[in-house]
């Protein structure tokens, strides 16, 4: 039986969902800027020097730029070091570098069904809070790890992902209990952005630390970030509108009419349709765009702060300031994107499906133009920032496409999709960095610019198979019955009007 709201508490105004919302935000947040940390931080952590570390011959990069302003030294010599900066501790080769970062990807691969299945049967609070948790505490111990072995980094790293790799699943099932269809793609937008502000805070802040800090102190001050919104979190957020204490019943009546709830102890005791989802097309169209988006999403995250030392050869406050650019685009193009998706649908301009369809194709093929562009642009730095800004601001589509579209196909079983769909495309995070070690041993422009043509036809093979499987409804695998069915989306109602619980449509 659902517990009484405590209105004396909250004031009604406040939506408890718009909460949610908000810790789930800082929650993606927060797992980026742990995830990104090593990427920045690693520029520091290694002693550069030409050629492979192997002992070969130093390879002279015939395209190679002069340093921005002409007055930083070459990035690669040790000449640069200085007392605040000394050479780096470690020597790792490239091809290491990628073994190392590519570590993360192991854990977070395996972890996602379990805890999509977990999330699905028990509650998304405790799968997130607890993925979180692990997060932080590894990222603080990463320093540590590091200089006793590279082995127990990574080693740490896995585990690492092993605990955020329940974060994407528990929200799904989050997100599938909580937000109305009308307000999917808008809210879903403002969750799934926490990525790209994340990305933006680890690395023009994890470059501004390295600046003036020893390149622990960026773990520490990430790693602390993640505990205090963990302990928000156990006080703050809920598995289902049902459990929550503190929700007014007028939200709590909005939400059972738009989203159908069945009951908690019958979605618990409702077994996962694994034939459904494992022979489901849509759900396989899911699969191959996430690995397209993670391959050109990952690339960036993990090797665009080297691709800015080694090709461009910006110092380390300006790497992480310019690293940032790209993704703090990206984050305001998302709610662009999520916005106008909305009005869309509700305006019926646009299916669901058109509407999805639509997005997910600007963001692939935005990023895959703009990365490929970006390589030939040159030693010209402001292009080739505008041009990888303009391309992954595009891929801020995604968010109100592919990336809510596991909540369109199933509610009952979201996190579980998500998990799926997340962890196969999860490999592009071990493929795509070891790759890239492999290919760019000399770190050279000819050789960057390979692997972005690599990312341009991913990015494009996987958006074709994605345009001809997507689809957006609730698919028979997660429809016991007709009266289970979420509510349709309000038409456009008259000015000023609202629906119940008090939410304008928008």
């Amino acid at each position: 039986m659902p517990r009484q709201p405590i209105q004396t508490l909250v004031p009604s105004w406040v939506q408890q969902r718009y909460v949610l919302s908000v810790m789930l935000l800082l929650a993606v947040m927060n797992m980026y800027t742990m995830r990104v940390c090593l990427s920045v931080a690693i520029v520091e952590m290694v002693s550069h020097t030409d050629g492979d570390g192997s002992g070969a011959a130093a390879v002279v990069d015939p395209e190679r730029c002069d340093p921005p302003g002409g007055n930083q030294t070459a990035a690669g010599d040790d000449s640069d070091a200085s007392p605040a900066h000394p050479v780096g501790e470690f020597s790792w080769t490239p091809s290491h570098q990628g073994v190392i970062l590519s570590s993360f990807y192991y854990g977070y691969v395996v972890s996602h069904l379990p805890g999509g299945v977990f999330a699905d049967r028990f509650g998304g609070k405790h799968a997130l809070g607890l993925g979180l948790l692990v997060t932080s505490v590894t990222t603080l111990l990463s320093p540590a790890a590091a200089r006793i072995g590279s082995g127990y980094l990574i080693a740490l790293r896995i585990i690492m992902g092993l605990g955020e790799g329940v974060t994407f699943p528990a929200i799904s099932a989050l997100l599938s209990e909580w937000i109305p269809p009308c307000e999917r793609s808008r809210l879903g937008a403002f969750v799934y952005a926490g990525a790209q502000l994340g990305s933006v805070l680890g690395t023009a802040g994890g470059g501004l630390a390295l600046h003036y800090l020893e390149w622990p102190a960026t773990f520490y001050i990430f790693g602390a970030l993640g505990m205090a919104w963990y302990a928000l979190w156990l006080v703050l957020c809920y598995s289902s509108p049902a459990k929550h204490p503190f929700i007014s019943q007028e939200e709590r009546d909005f939400l059972t009419h738009q989203i159908k709830q069945v009951g908690e102890e019958s979605a618990a005791r409702s077994s996962t349709p694994w034939r459904g989802i494992l022979t489901s097309k849509p759900v396989w169209g899911l699969v191959v765009i996430q690995v397209g988006h993670d391959w050109g999403f990952f690339t960036m995250l993990t090797d665009l702060p080297k691709y800015m030392r080694s090709v461009l050869r910006f110092d380390i406050a300006q790497n992480g300031l310019l690293s940032s650019l790209p993704y703090l685009t990206m984050w305001g193009m998302s709610m662009v994107f999520g916005a106008l998706a909305d009005w869309l649908i509700a305006r019926g301009c646009l299916s669901v499906l058109n509407v999805r369809r639509l997005f997910t194709s600007v963001a692939s093929l935005t990023c895959a133009v703009g990365i490929i562009a970006a390589s030939f642009a040159g030693c010209d730095w402001v292009a080739v920032v505008a041009l990888l800004t303009a391309g992954l601001g595009g891929m801020g589509g995604a968010y109100c496409g592919m990336r809510v579209n596991a909540l369109d196909l199933s509610r009952r079983h979201a996190g579980t999709v998500m998990a799926l769909v997340n962890g196969v495309g999860a490999i592009s995070g071990i493929v795509s960095p070891l790759l890239i070690g492999m290919l760019t041993p000399h770190e050279t422009m000819a050789e960057w610019r390979l692997t972005f043509w690599i990312v341009f036809g991913v990015l494009f093979v996987t958006n074709t198979v994605y345009v001809l499987l997507a689809r957006a409804d609730i698919q028979p695998w997660d429809r016991p019955s007709a009266t289970e069915l979420e509510a349709p989306c309000p038409g456009p109602p008259p000015v000023g009007g609202a629906v119940p619980g008090g939410a304008k449509i928008m």
